[in-house]
Parts: structure tokens; sequence; C-alpha cells
């Protein structure tokens, strides 16, 4: 059972949206009527998914007609991978995985220095990625060979069926460095296992070069098959180990956080969408960077932004729980948020 979920009583004519678990093994509703109830966690049943739709769209004050199930008003837009997973202590798996709300149709291959000179691409695979999964690719590279590992290449479309923004074409390239592919040791999204990860849209990077001509290259630096297994090995919780960048825990909402320099002639309905923007992409950055939770200050105000915030909440897929963070550290005005 999951905030957002709808329940129905079982001793009591009725039904609801959980909406906070209590101390107690009690759960908070809200009812039809907009009130919220505690009841025993034992005294709900979760409503089928049918059933549910349909209680999302009854309203007390007008019948609405049915409509098709809209988007999510949150999505998270970036979360594409590349990941090599350690097989035994000489071979990694490679994995492309898609930790995004958008279908990823891809195609990957790799670029090599051509023996006549030039570069030389050769396609490996290609498919459909669906939202929230990850391919495993069949070539098994050795640390042995590390040094003569391919510049892999990614080409991918963003699809989602119905209305949405359209998206730039991905194309990006990635070359393992040893100074650096060993440093990037973490779970991986998706997958649930420890790897060695490269995101390839995060915001800010550069797509590598095209491998150079063999007569162009540097002498590439010997690296000993020894050092690289004791990387590979290192335990996930190393010190030396980070992951991939992710966005602050704590988010300020607040106009004058948003707009240092004054809001100029922004009406309240501007100020409210901007703050609503800021909210959603940083919650899709945590999300898509594997947070596991991320708190916004909201102030008290008129209640009408705390309320939005929890309703979109309340309906997103990677929220686990939220609730009003301390007071001591933030005041009455912010709830942190519980990532699954």
């Amino acid at each position: 059972m999951n905030i957002g979920d709808k329940v129905r009583l079982l001793r009591a004519k009725g039904e609801g949206i959980v909406s906070r678990f209590l101390p107690g093994n009690m759960v908070e509703i809200e009812i039809e009527d907009g009130f919220r109830i505690p009841v025993m966690r034992s005294e709900l049943v979760p409503v089928s998914p049918l059933e549910a739709e349909k209680l999302l769209r009854k309203s007390t004050f007008e019948p609405q007609k049915p409509t098709a199930p809209s988007a999510p008003s949150i999505l998270a837009n970036q979360g594409i991978y590349l990941a090599f997973v350690a097989v035994n202590d000489r071979e990694y798996s490679l994995y492309l995985v898609n930790n995004t709300d958008w279908d990823f149709p891809y195609a990957l291959g790799e670029e090599s220095a051509a023996p006549t000179g030039g570069v030389q691409f050769r396609g490996l695979f290609a498919g459909m990625l669906k939202a929230r999964a990850h391919q495993k690719m069949n070539d098994l590279y050795t640390h042995a060979t590390f040094e003569n590992w391919p510049t892999f290449v990614v080409q991918g479309l963003w699809f989602r069926a119905g209305k949405s923004t359209l998206r730039a074409p991905l194309v990006k390239r990635f070359k393992a460095r040893a100074a650096t592919f060993f440093k990037n040791k973490t779970t991986v999204p998706v997958l649930n296992q420890p790897g060695f990860v490269s995101q390839l849209d995060a915001e800010g990077t550069e797509p590598a070069q095209p491998a150079a001509p063999s007569s162009n290259r540097p002498r590439p630096h010997t690296i000993r098959p020894d050092e690289l297994k004791a990387e590979m090995l290192k335990p996930k919780n190393d010190p030396d180990a980070i992951a991939v960048d992710r966005p602050s825990s704590v988010v300020d909402l607040h106009t004058e956080a948003l707009l240092p320099k004054g809001t100029g002639n922004r009406g309240p309905a501007d100020l409210l969408k901007l703050q609503l923007d800021t909210f959603e992409k940083a919650l899709e950055n945590a999300v898509a960077s594997g947070m596991s939770e991320i708190t916004f200050i909201h102030g008290v105000g008129s209640g009408a932004l705390r309320t939005e915030l929890h309703k979109r909440l309340g309906q997103h897929a990677h929220v686990r729980f939220f609730e009003d963070a301390q007071k001591q550290k933030f005041g009455y005005g912010a709830t942190k948020v519980s990532l699954k």
C-alpha cells in the first residue's frame, strides 16, 4: 500500500485515497468529501485499477464524462545509461539502461580506427527499450583488453503515445578511460546490480569525439590487468567510489530564492507556475539519479503551493511516501519526499 492508492473500508461503507501513514499501523485516508480520517491498516483493502480510475473521476460538485487516462503530471526525462556489470573477475557484460518515463528506440554501435586510416563504424544492436527497462548486450569485454575497447555510439529517439513535447534525438559517444571509468562504481539504476555506469543524457555533457586515425592517436597508457582486477573488485561502499552527479536534496521554492533580483511584473499565477516547474524538474532529476529522498521548502502562505505539491506527489509512481519535514530544521513549510 502506497501514498495515492485507492482503498475501501472493510467494516464501513466508504472509499478513499491514502494520504499519509501514521504511527501504530494507522493510515490516513482522504474520503470523497475532502475530509481525512485515520483508519487501521487492517481495516482497508486496495481498490482494483478499474474501480480506482472510476473513483478518481468522481466529483461531489458535478458529474464528469469518462475521459481517456491522462499522462503523468511529472515525467522523468533523463536517465539513459551505459552500464558494465562484472560477470567474473575477467569479463564485463554491457547493458543499455532506460530509467526514464519515455520509450527509447535505439541503435548501438562502436567506432574504432580503420587499418587503412580514418574511422570505421560497426552496428551491434537496435531495438525499442521501454520506459524503466534495461537490455543486455551479448558482447563480453575483458579488462585485459581494456585499452583496446572501442568508442561506443548510442543513437536514440524519444517516444510517448499521445501528446507530448517533441524532443531532439540523442547521439552520444562513450570511450572508457581508466582514470575515470573505475570511479563510477555504483548500483545500476533499474538493473539494481553493482556496476560501472556512464549517463549519456546528463545535462552539460559533451559527446566524445570519433576515434582518431591510428597515425594520429597518442600511444595509450599501459594498463596492468592486476590493477584493473583490484579496481573491479572494490567494495561498493569504497570511499573513492562515486556515483553520477545528483541534484540538491533540499530545494527552496520561495520566490525570493528562485528570483533573487525580484519578481518584476510577474503575477501570482506566473510565480506559482515557476515554483511548480522548479519542483517538477528537481523531482524528475532526483528520480533519474536514484536519490532516496528530497525535501521541498514551500512555506505556509495560503497553502495553494503545498496543496498542489501534495496532489502531484500522491499521483507520482516513483514516490514511496511524503510527510511534513522536521519543523526544527525547516519550520512549518516543508515536505520531505521518500522515493522508490
